[in-house]
């Protein structure tokens, strides 16, 4: 792959805008803010009525969220991209970075579920079921992490408009899908999925900055 121009490197503004938002919000959530935890509760509960009435776009959303944005499925992605990369460009250092990064994900992911313990919603006639603890949404940040990364591959690479286009769209979709399904579904807060949307943002940056800090030291 081709050094990226020098203007291409996530900001440190932006890095740092996350992190004090992630911050807040995990401040927040940790410390059930009453105001917050009323206005999750009254989404969450909107949702949930919809959801039971509406039982077709329910089952398509489980759909979704089980086979199309699980975390599972993403991870594989990912994991293709990487062996992708080794096979065709023989970019075993960008191929190492990008499953590092999401493994790191993962863990920082399963970190704050277990540090923040969060309870889930809870409903007398649930549409679906989940696991662990609620913050922050798993669906939601590993959606935001793999999408983010292979983004800014392609950004990298200077791909054409039409792909570009075509996969900066389905990264949208797939990661505001992800986390509006969790919600629908009754299994997140709408506050666990701005979670999962801020700290995979972060984690995003953070792993741009590294790379590109780290070839940077290379090129000197």
């Amino acid at each position: 792959m081709p050094p990226p121009p020098s203007d291409r490197p996530a900001p440190l503004l932006t890095t740092a805008v996350l992190a004090l938002a992630s911050a807040l919000l995990l401040a927040l959530v940790a410390g059930e803010w009453p105001p917050l935890v009323a206005a999750d509760e009254g989404i969450a509960g909107t949702a949930h009525r919809w959801a039971v009435a509406d039982q077709g776009t329910t089952q398509v959303l489980r759909v979704l969220t089980d086979w199309v944005w699980d975390p599972l499925t993403m991870r594989l992605l990912c994991a293709a991209v990487a062996v992708w990369l080794v096979w065709r460009h023989a970019a075993w250092g960008t191929a190492l970075w990008l499953a590092v990064t999401c493994a790191l994900g993962t863990a920082a992911q399963q970190s704050l579920k277990a540090a923040v313990d969060r309870p889930r919603p809870e409903w007398p006639d649930p549409v679906d079921s989940a696991h662990y603890a609620a913050f922050p949404s798993g669906h939601t940040m590993t959606a935001t992490v793999v999408c983010g990364l292979l983004l800014w591959l392609l950004h990298r690479c200077g791909t054409g408009r039409v792909v570009w286009r075509t996969a900066l769209a389905a990264a949208w979709v797939s990661v505001t899908g992800a986390g509006l399904t969790r919600i629908w579904l009754g299994v997140h807060w709408p506050s666990d999925v701005l979670g999962g949307w801020l700290l995979g943002a972060l984690v995003v940056a953070l792993a741009v900055l590294a790379y590109e800090w780290e070839r940077g030291d290379r090129r000197r």
